[in-house]
């Protein structure tokens, strides 16, 4: 055995000892055993369809939690997206019912609007140095207050057939919300990991101050990720109008919390700096995968709530334990 193959070789161990350990390893695992019992307990679980279905659900969580994700990492929160994400849907809808516009640019407009909400709130918390809770705690509020104005309580219909392939349609047999997904997961996971942005969105997170000592412009950065995260909020919502055929107004109550919910499942920590996009992924898929089981497993809606509500409660918790842990 050459040098050169020994090395190879010591590589490959090095980078499955870094895999084992990365939180990321653990989140899949859970969700491993998650499956492994619902292939067990419940048959319609094996399904094709059903794993088709579950991935296309939870592709707007993974969606949204990407953008989330990097406001967390960089030690912010944003409130605001379930409302963006309903009212880029609304938008976008508007466009073609009201205006006439075509599929794509109605499209862009919709996430445009989206992104509007994210620079807004990155202004207030720049500028007006408000909290990002109580900054976008306002926003979600005005967001919301926008679809029911504009839409007067009703949805909008009358959407364009070649806007409902991105909600409806396949692409090799598999749905286009998940190709979506994944082109996104893609884009996100080399920018954060691989570009100089990505990196001080990190540092960031990590320490504000150190970040903004070493020249860092720290509120370029904090513009970028609250820009980000709605512009994704916002394709999510119109992602979801088109599966629907209808802009509702209604569309994203209670959105974000399964959104940040799947961010720190994913091992992101409510204190900034850490995180991935691989595990915002994951931490999807879990929530998908649990929601698909309660449903399948007969629990009445108001129990899944709960349900739901402990998980959430119980992610932030490790994630404080964790945090405690490190001190």
């Amino acid at each position: 055995m050459n040098a050169k193959t020994v090395k190879r070789q010591n590589g490959f161990a090095d980078l499955g000892r870094r895999i084992i350990k990365s939180s990321s390893f653990n989140i899949f695992i859970v969700l491993l055993v998650m499956c492994a019992i619902m292939y067990i307990v419940s048959e319609p679980f094996r399904s094709i369809d059903n794993v088709l279905s579950i991935a296309r659900n939870f592709s707007a969580y993974a969606i949204t939690g990407i953008g989330v994700s990097l406001v967390i990492i960089s030690g912010g929160i944003d409130l605001s997206l379930g409302s963006v994400y309903g009212f880029a849907g609304v938008i976008a809808c508007m466009a073609m019912a009201d205006l006439g516009w075509a599929a794509l640019p109605s499209v862009l407009i919709g996430m445009a609007a989206g992104g509007l909400f994210g620079l807004f709130n990155g202004i207030l918390v720049i500028k007006a140095k408000l909290p990002p809770f109580i900054a976008t705690l306002g926003t979600m509020s005005i967001a919301r207050s926008l679809c029911y104005i504009l839409t007067e309580g009703y949805p909008v219909t009358d959407v364009q057939e070649r806007f409902l392939f991105l909600g409806q349609g396949y692409i090799a047999g598999i749905p286009t919300p998940i190709w979506m997904m994944i082109i996104f997961a893609v884009i996100f996971a080399i920018f954060m990991n691989q570009t100089v942005t990505g990196r001080r969105v990190y540092a960031l997170g990590g320490n504000e101050e150190a970040t903004r000592i070493s020249g860092i412009n720290v509120n370029k950065i904090k513009l970028i990720v609250y820009t980000l995260c709605s512009l994704l909020a916002g394709f999510s919502g119109i992602m979801t109008a088109s599966r629907l055929g209808i802009g509702q107004p209604t569309s994203g109550i209670g959105f974000e919390m399964d959104a940040i919910a799947a961010v720190i499942i994913g091992g992101a920590s409510l204190s900034g700096g850490v995180g991935t996009v691989t595990g915002t992924i994951l931490g999807a898929a879990i929530m998908g995968v649990l929601r698909n089981a309660l449903v399948l497993l007969s629990i009445k809606s108001h129990w899944q709530n709960l349900i739901i509500g402990f998980v959430i409660i119980i992610a932030v918790a490790a994630d404080q334990l964790k945090k405690s842990s490190g001190k």
